[in-house]
């Protein structure tokens, strides 16, 4: 089951009028053993108190999952940690947790949130529940083997009642939500993606004014996909024919940044770099062709670029998605990095750019190794697997 990968991503919209979302999901990224763990828990109330309760409830779950702990332990844990409200003598936070041993089984653990929703073959899928009650809490469980191309979606009741008392009289409903999805999804799209779908559908339920801080998690069991990305050439000359035999010696897409680069590869290939000269971005020089490779653009300017689009990709925010639909270079490169990508290699040369080294160029070699660092920690946060090659 190695070629299998568990890709998430979720979306939280914040109560209309609030600062912090009550909401929190935490993910524990797949191992090499394939075992994978998300929480989404929803914390009491909404604002700061909310905030809180729900950030010490995913992170206590989530770690205690995560290390093969029981559900007995871990409510009993949180029951034990956690208030009760003085006022209401409710829980502190509801939960849903995702748990994947192994890469092929999957346990659902849910506590007072809407029930997961589970796409098989684009369908709903109805999976067993057995209920127990564990320190005076009903919990839910289910265990079932996942197949490629499952797709699990764990809500805040924030969904379910988005409309109430405005677009809808009573909500939208868990039937409404699972025909939307059956709807909407498409094979081709990733976690992240339905999550924002979902989560744009509640926001124009709630006609942009959220009554409740609403959460979409998602998880998708989807085969693994390599992409490697070259940018600068390498420090010493001689290195040039090793490196490009190690580049093109991996499997997957291949992306290639930056003039010299580019020129390097097209001689490896024993080819030419093909350039536009249209602008599809005027903030982006356009991209070029390469026979052999995906994609090649420009260097450090496009890869600003594509940081920026990481850094909002990676937060839980519902803003990001104006690129997916782009074909200049930076977007184009995002949409392999973070749609398609589950494996990434970056191939960074340390070779100075004589072209940077005008004074009259804001550009400089400490700009470009920064930049690959934080994509490489973006791309982390986003679950991906990360090797960053320095030659």
């Amino acid at each position: 089951m190695d070629r299998l990968f568990m890709e998430n991503g979720f979306i939280s919209l914040i109560k209309y009028g609030e600062e912090l979302c009550g909401d929190r999901v935490m993910v524990k990224a797949q191992n090499p053993k394939g075992d994978f763990t998300m929480v989404l828990a929803d914390g009491l109330g909404s604002g700061v108190k909310a905030n809180i309760l729900s950030t010490l409830t995913s992170q206590i779950i989530a770690t205690m999952i995560d290390s093969d702990m029981s559900i007995e332990e871990c409510v009993t844990t949180i029951a034990q940690t956690l208030p009760v409200c003085s006022v209401r003598q409710v829980a502190y936070a509801t939960f849903s947790i995702l748990k994947v041993h192994d890469g092929n089984q999957i346990d659902l653990i849910q506590y007072d949130n809407p029930d997961i929703i589970v796409l098989r073959n684009g369908k709903n899928y109805e999976y067993e529940r057995e209920e127990r009650v564990i320190s005076g809490k009903k919990i839910l469980e289910s265990h079932f083997e996942v197949q490629l191309g499952d797709i699990f979606i764990a809500m805040s009741d924030g969904v379910i009642h988005a409309g109430i008392g405005q677009s809808l009289n009573f909500g939208w409903e868990r039937p409404n939500v699972i025909e939307y999805a059956e709807t909407h999804c498409k094979k081709e799209m990733s976690a992240k993606s339905i999550a924002s779908m979902l989560s744009d559908a509640c926001r124009e339920l709630y006609m942009d004014k959220p009554g409740d801080d609403t959460t979409v998690a998602v998880l998708r069991i989807r085969e693994r996909q390599l992409v490697n990305l070259m940018i600068g050439p390498p420090v010493n000359k001689e290195d040039d024919e090793r490196i490009m035999g190690e580049f093109f010696a991996q499997g997957g897409k291949r992306i290639v940044c930056g003039g010299t680069t580019s020129s390097l590869v097209a001689r490896y290939l024993n080819t030419t770099v093909e350039t536009r000269l249209d602008y599809l971005d005027a903030n982006i020089p356009p991209i070029g062709f390469i026979k052999g490779v995906d994609l090649c653009t420009e260097g450090v300017l496009t890869m600003g670029r594509v940081v920026e689009i990481a850094k909002q990709y990676a937060s839980a925010s519902d803003k990001y998605a104006e690129w997916l639909d782009k074909k200049d270079g930076a977007s184009l490169i995002a949409q392999m990095l973070f749609e398609e990508a589950t494996d990434v290699n970056l191939f960074v040369g340390r070779a100075m750019n004589p072209a940077h080294q005008n004074p009259d160029m804001s550009i400089d070699f400490s700009i470009k190794l920064r930049l690959i660092e934080d994509l490489a920690k973006y791309l982390e946060v986003m679950g991906k697997h990360v090797h960053t090659n320095y030659y």
